[in-house]
This record gives C-alpha cells, sequence and structure tokens, in this order.
C-alpha cells in the first residue's frame, strides 16, 4: 500500500509541470502593440489600435486585436468612447491539426477620468462590453463584461517616466471573476505626439496565471484642417 501511495504521489507531482506547460503557462509571452489618437475636432477624436499576442515570445500565435472607437472629450479631464472591437484568438498553445480559431466581435463604451497628486499622474478607465463570440468548438454565444483600469505614471523627467496599471474584469453573468492584469513599465517620450513603453504584464485568471512581455508604441496625430490666413 505504501508503494502504491508514492508511485501515485510521483506521478501526480511530475504531470502537474506537464500540465502546466500544455497551456503555455510556464512561457513567458509577449504582447506587440500600436496605439493611435487622431484628433478630428477640438472635442472629437479616432482611437485605432493593434495589438498582436504570442504564446511564447516570439513565436506560437495566441492572439490578434483590432480596435477602434469614437472619443468625445468632456474636458481635459474626462473623456467618453464608443467603439468596436475585433480579436481572432487561438484558444490553446499547442497546435492540434484541424484547430480552428475563436473570433468575437466586440461593441464597448467607456469612460475616462484623469486627475494628479503631485506628480503622480492617475487615470481611471471604467468600460462595459458587450461580446458576440463564435467559437467552432461550442458554437455562438453572447456574453457582457465590466472592466475597471487604474492607472498611475510618474515622470522621471521630461523623456523617461515610470507607469503602472491595474485592470480587473467581471463578468454581468456566471462565473463573477474575469482576470486581473498587473503592468509594470518604463516609458520614453520621443516627441510629445509619439511614445513607447516597455514592461511586464501578469495576467491572472481564475486557474492560470500568464506572464508577459510588452512593448507598446503610442501615437497622437492631428487631422483637422488648418486655418489658412487671409490678408
Amino acid at each position: 500500500m505504501k508503494k502504491i501511495t508514492l508511485a501515485l504521489l510521483f506521478i501526480a507531482i511530475t504531470s502537474y509541470p506537464l500540465s502546466a506547460q500544455n497551456n503555455g503557462e510556464s512561457n513567458l509571452g509577449a504582447w506587440y502593440m500600436l496605439f493611435t489618437t487622431n484628433q478630428v475636432s477640438e472635442k472629437v477624436s479616432i482611437h485605432a489600435e493593434v495589438q498582436y499576442r504570442n504564446y511564447e515570445f516570439a513565436d506560437n500565435f495566441n492572439q490578434l486585436l483590432l480596435r477602434t472607437g469614437v472619443n468625445y472629450n468632456i474636458s481635459d479631464n474626462a473623456m467618453a468612447t464608443f467603439g468596436y472591437a475585433y480579436i481572432t484568438t487561438d484558444p490553446t498553445f499547442e497546435e492540434p491539426d484541424g484547430e480552428q480559431n475563436t473570433t468575437e466581435h466586440r461593441i464597448y463604451q467607456q469612460f475616462l477620468l484623469k486627475n494628479s497628486v503631485g506628480k503622480f499622474k492617475f487615470s481611471h478607465r471604467y468600460r462595459l462590453e458587450q461580446r458576440f463570440i463564435d467559437n467552432p468548438l461550442s458554437g455562438n454565444d453572447t456574453q457582457h463584461r465590466a472592466r475597471y483600469f487604474l492607472r498611475v505614471t510618474y515622470p522621471l523627467n521630461d523623456k523617461w517616466f515610470l507607469t503602472a496599471y491595474d485592470e480587473i474584469f467581471i463578468n454581468l453573468q456566471n462565473e463573477f471573476f474575469g482576470q486581473n492584469r498587473l503592468f509594470g513599465a518604463v516609458g520614453y517620450n520621443f516627441s510629445k505626439n509619439l511614445s513607447t513603453q516597455i514592461g511586464y504584464l501578469k495576467n491572472d485568471f481564475r486557474v492560470d496565471t500568464f506572464d508577459r512581455f510588452q512593448i507598446g508604441f503610442f501615437v497622437k496625430t492631428d487631422l483637422r484642417k488648418k486655418k489658412e490666413n487671409v490678408d
């Protein structure tokens, strides 16, 4: 009996890392991102972004996210957005034959507030999402989700800055907790319209936790027509 117990314990211990590795939890993945804000009037701008996500640092596709939205600047410290996103996801770390991606069409509404305390700059983002998911295995599904995002940024000088955020995802149906993202990065301002952030993300789900390297570029453009001087 003792030998059987030890054998079962050995199997359990040795099989656990294998199961963790199968879903990519033990691998450092990467998110490569581009965010743009395009001003079209004094109050209105267009948001557009691309995120390419891998299960591993430079290989093994996980997800492609394309998102756009119309921003309305209520004030310098408040903004409302209505938008749409398209997402295609490889649901597994491994690549079985005949695997098909999950696709999602998403509508979202969000409200952003900003404030400062000394040199620390805070932003609070409240987002609602309506998700229309097509899973080749389980069929179509509609889900609703709420998200709260808190970012703090600290400027080191005119060029360099530190930033961190935490975002919690709440399902508005079964399984209340969705996920939590904790992120820290160092950023650099190339100019007032171009910056980058390089950092690390800890992505916690109900069961799994994933580590992700992130690099993002942030671009601002002004599409408003310049007023011509008239003599």
